[in-house]
């Protein structure tokens, strides 16, 4: 499979994340900041930071809802998927 349609079920896939930076340019895109994210998720701010660093991957029920928020957030601004689907 190819490396965009790889990017592009992981924006699809139940529990599969985008990359950080797409991760945390739709949180951008969507005005919030990651206290915001941090709390509907129900995690700490720095939990967030990190996702979106790359430097941890949340636990699988925090993956859940993480990955949730995210294919919303994908839908509302498909231009930031779209961006980095060329960019990659």
């Amino acid at each position: 499979m190819s490396d965009p349609l790889r990017r592009i079920d992981a924006l699809v896939e139940e529990d599969t994340l985008p990359s950080p930076q797409v991760r945390q340019q739709l949180r951008l895109a969507a005005g919030l900041t990651q206290v915001e994210v941090a709390d509907a998720i129900g995690v700490q701010r720095v939990a967030v930071a990190r996702w979106e660093a790359g430097l941890t991957q949340p636990h699988r029920g925090n993956r859940l809802k993480y990955a949730h928020l995210l294919r919303k957030l994908a839908a509302k601004h498909p231009d930031v998927v779209e961006g980095a689907l060329d960019e990659g």
